[in-house]
Formats: structure tokens, sequence, C-alpha cells
């Protein structure tokens, strides 16, 4: 018997080749300008010792060779290079002053060449970059080739649950180019980012844009295409006042469209007006807080791994399906685990109201040291200063974190969902979290932090943060120091369903069940006995593991397929209907 069977869901299955993934991969930041460049490149993967002579065959980017979608199914070593080559020729009329070459992501360490000629390298496999290759583009066709080296669990940089030997809680690693390649034209003054910041409290919105040359223009908000602010655009910067507005809530996620314009180049973008910070309620308990009021997050852990795609999705319909189950079974909230994804994804989020909690990806060496695994099972404090302990002795590891850090919260400041940064989950990678905390507040200091989810408490940050697997629901208010309780992993129950596994032998839950009725009663009891209580008591948060199964982990509400649901949606939304009853009464002081 064959262990694994690889598994297409719907999506994939229905994939056109010609176009994969087409759409503008950057919706906040929109040009009329846009050259898409996925589909079939040619691929070779050597050891880093050969020569490059010939190209092995087809790859379909933006898959990773890994993946089922990519048509390769090879695993790149770190003793690997990673070749690819791609010819195009661009639409007459495109090109204006400048031609920029965008990457959504290329996992790990890439060079590119134009036209065989250096084009530019880029470090981290989880952050969007471009080049600007004016100079190096010919009339007629041009010729894209890049180089990429991907140590994975062999190195100290951010890389989440890649693991060389997938097994249990890690998976199958993936590398290469795994979102969107694409093009764009622009004037030689160009708007090269936008920092966009709500604030409710003052009825404005601030913007803030970054361009190569003068940063003189115009910013413009529009509701269903009726102007309803606007202010010029001055050394970067701009206030817009806004009058009856509707706040952003994930019952209503209300967005508005925002034009920026300097000299000749203009942008389209999308904000919503909201605000996550933390507070008392009517019994002085610290809570979450949406719009200055107490709101209860109410979510599943997700991994962001498809069968086929594995870090790609395989259309922006697989995205969206993905967050209206959670949505229409009643959850509010997606914790996006130690992974960042496409654009689009959080897209998807802002548009049809779901919170984002977003980790940062985990680097460092082992991800699990058995000491500070101990220590996080058992509430024991540690200091996680101790590098030695925490597998952080390289600094350059360290130092890399930092840079990641800041790119991920650039990357995704003005996403309108986004509420919650962690910086560390568990032991893994972790060092420093107070230090990190600071560092992710000063930052962005619009969204609460929880600096260690789950084990290694080092007492800062907005949450105390639990991760209970094996022991009955509690909250150790000991351990409280006036911030928001939040169960931040909790569940993991497990049912396998036939035709729908990847790993045949092996599996893991934390606990297993045979029957989808067993599933049923003991994920109700868990929740209406267990954490329901708890919400009285100060619980502002809950995440469920998990919302798919990944690999060996069958402790998903859907398969890995995406294709059958465990537990009944209705069901699903009764339970958590509950949770959000109880905890109106407890805020309000019933």
């Amino acid at each position: 018997m064959e262990q694994f069977e690889y598994l297409y869901t719907d999506f994939g299955k229905n994939l056109d080749k010609n176009r994969p993934l087409p759409e503008y991969p950057r919706p906040q930041m929109e040009r009329d300008s846009y050259f898409n460049l996925n589909g079939a490149w040619e691929y070779a993967i050597l050891s880093n010792c050969e020569i490059l002579r010939e190209y092995q065959g087809l790859i379909l980017v933006p898959f990773s060779p890994e993946s089922l979608l990519s048509g390769v199914m090879r695993q790149v070593t770190p003793d690997d290079v990673l070749y690819y080559r791609k010819t195009f020729t661009l639409p007459e009329g495109f090109v204006k002053d400048r031609v920029l070459l965008h990457f959504g992501a290329v996992d790990y360490e890439a060079e590119i060449f134009v036209n065989g000629k250096p084009a530019g390298s880029h470090k981290g496999g989880y952050f969007p970059f471009c080049l600007d290759i004016t100079e190096l583009l010919v009339d007629g066709e041009n010729e894209l080739t890049l180089t990429v080296t991907d140590p994975t669990d062999e190195g100290v940089q951010s890389r989440g649950k890649q693991k060389l030997k997938r097994g249990g809680i890690f998976y199958t690693p993936q590398s290469g180019i795994w979102q969107t390649v694409w093009m764009e034209s622009v004037p030689a003054n160009y708007i090269k980012s936008l920092r966009i910041t709500p604030d409710i409290d003052n009825n404005c919105l601030s913007v803030a844009a970054d361009c190569e040359g003068d940063a003189e223009g115009t910013v413009s908000a529009f509701d269903n295409g009726k102007l309803i602010a606007s202010a010029k655009l001055s050394g970067g910067l701009a206030t817009l006042k806004l009058k009856d507005y509707t706040l952003w809530t994930p019952e209503n996620p209300k967005l508005y469209d925002l034009t920026v314009t300097v000299g000749s180049d203009t942008v389209k973008s999308y904000f919503g007006m909201r605000k996550f910070s933390t507070g008392k309620d009517a019994r002085g308990k610290t809570r979450l807080m949406l719009n200055n009021r107490p709101y209860f997050h109410n979510g599943l852990l997700d991994q962001g791994y498809y069968s086929d795609g594995l870090y790609t999705p395989p259309s922006d319909e697989a995205m969206i399906f993905d967050i209206m189950t959670a949505k229409k079974a009643g959850f509010n909230m997606l914790r996006k685990h130690i992974k960042i994804e496409p654009l689009r994804w959080y897209y998807h989020c802002d548009r049809l109201g779901m919170l984002v909690w977003q980790d940062m990806v985990n680097g460092g060496g082992k991800a699990i040291r058995p000491l500070s695994a101990a220590a996080g099972f058992l509430n024991i404090t540690l200091s996680d200063s101790n590098y030695s302990l925490m597998d952080r002795e390289d600094e350059g590891g360290r130092e890399e974190y930092y840079v990641d850090t800041r790119r991920t919260v650039e990357t995704l400041y003005n996403s309108v969902s986004l509420c919650l940064w962690t910086p560390f989950n568990e032991s893994w990678g972790q060092f420093d979290a107070l230090r990190a905390c600071d560092f992710v507040r000063a930052l962005d200091p619009t969204r609460p932090i929880d600096h260690a989810s789950g084990w290694i408490d080092q007492g800062g940050g907005d949450c105390l943060s639990l991760h209970i697997y094996f022991t009955p629901l509690y909250i150790p208010y000991h351990r409280r120091k006036g911030r928001v309780v939040v169960l931040s992993e909790f569940g993991g129950y497990s049912l396998k369903v036939d035709g729908h596994v990847f790993n045949k032998v092996k599996s893991f839950g934390y606990r297993k069940y045979d029957t989808k009725e067993k599933l049923t009663a003991a994920y109700e009891k868990l929740y209406t006995k267990q954490l329901l209580p708890l919400i009285k008591k100060g619980l502002s948060a809950a995440v469920y593991t998990q919302i798919t199964d990944v690999e060996d982990e069958i402790n998903g509400l859907l398969t890995y397929d995406r294709k059958v649901l465990k537990i009944d949606e209705a069901k699903l939304k009764e339970i958590n209907d509950k949770l959000y009853g109880e905890f109106e009464r407890s805020v309000n002081g019933k």
C-alpha cells in the first residue's frame, strides 16, 4: 500500500493551467498597468556543484516544485540550486518611463537576471519585492531567469512549519517561486507604497505615500463611486476628514475606495474605519475591543496549506472558500499560523468580514527543544534571553528575525481585518519576546500584541495567551497581570475520513474519534461545558485547532482536500451563537 495519497482540491482540479492565479495580486495599490507572468516556465534542479547545461522540463508558476500543481513533485534540498527560465514579449504600448518586475514571494534566496544581465537579488521567503528592469529590456522577446536556494530547516531563517523530514505537526517544505510574478509600467515619478491609518476617535484617515520623486498630489475617498473626502498630499502625507461613515465589523465589513494621485501616477486602494484595542468591560475585566466595544474573537487556527498547492492557494476561489466556510459556521476570526499569505487572502478577509490574527514566521534552530517544550506544557517560567536554551545562539538569525518582523508589519499594515500580531508561537525560535513586543509596537501602535503565544510567557504584551490540549480548560489568574485572557490554541479533535487522508499509515491529533457523531458530541461538550463558562471569568478569545487537516494532522474541521466538513455547519453555528450570547451578557454585567 502506498503510504501517501496526493489529494487534489476541486479548485486545483479545475485550475486553468494557461492562466493560473490571474487576479491582480496587490489589491490595496492597484494600477491600470498589469502583465502577469504566471504559467509554464522552464526549470531545473541541480546540486550546487553542477553546471546548468539544459533545463529539465516545465513547471507551473507560481506553484513550488514540491507541490502537486507544479507538475514537478520534487523536493529541493539545501545542497540544490533551483533554476527558472521564462521568455516574454511586452504588449505594445505597455512601457511608460519605468518597468517594474514583481515577485509575490520566493523561498528563500533568489538571484534574478533579465536577458542574461543581473537584475537584482532577494533574501526572505515570505515577502513581495520588485526590481526596476527598465534598462535591461530589449524590443521584442525578453528572457527572465532565476536561481534560487533554500536551506529549509537546516538554516536559521524564517521557515514556519517546513521541514525536510516532514511528519507529525511539521509539513512538506516548499521552495522557489510560490506567489504571482508580474510586471507593471510606471512614470518616472511614481508611488512606491502606501501606509493607511484609520482613526475613528478623530473621524479621520491618515495616508502616507512613499514616492520615487516628488510626493505632492491628492488623496480622495469614495463610497460606491461618490466622493466623500479629499485632501492634498504634501510631503507624502495627507489627512482626510470623514463624516457619517460606517464602522467596519465582521458583521458589516464596510469598505471605502481610495485613490492616490502623484503627478501622472494614480493608484487605487481601499480602507475600512475600525479600531482594535483593549479595555475594560462592565465587570472590570480586560477585553479585546473592536471600535471601543468589547468583542469576542472566536476563531480557528489556519496553517495556510493546500493539499495540491502547499503554500500556494490553487485559486482565488480556494481562499474565499476557506474564509466563507469559517464564516458560515459562525466563526469571526482566523489565526494565520506562522505563515504569511498572498495579499489577496487578506483582501478577501477585509471584504468578507473575517478578523485575522497574524503570526510572525518562526526561524532559529530546532523548532522544539525538550526543556523549553516541557516548561511550556507545565507552565514553568523561563527566561527567553537564554539563547542557548531557546536555540537562538546565531546572532545573524536573531538579526534576521527583526528584519523579517519589520517586513511583515510593513507588508500587512494596511489590512483592515488584521487585528493582532503574534511575534512568537510557543517557544519556536523565541528570544527576547519583551523586546520583540516593543519593536512591533513601535512599528504599529494600532494593534494589540500577543507577545508569546502559548508557552514561554514573559509577562508582557496585551495577552495572557494559553495553549491547552491535555487538561480541562482553565485560566491561571496569577499570570494575568491585567492582560486580556486568550485561549490561542485548544481542541485538535481528530477524525479520519477515508479517501480524504494524505498519510494512510500515520496520523496526528490530540484526541481521536472514529465517527462524525462522536466527534460532534465531544466538540459540543468542549465548547459548552468547558469554554463557555470561562467567558464570564474573563476569556476574550478562543482559537480552535484547526480549520483543515494538514498532511499527518487530521484535526481539521475540513479535510485536507476541502471536500468534507466533519461537523455540520448548522451545529457549529449553533454552538458559536451560544458563545456570543454569553459574551454579551458577561461584558454588560449580567
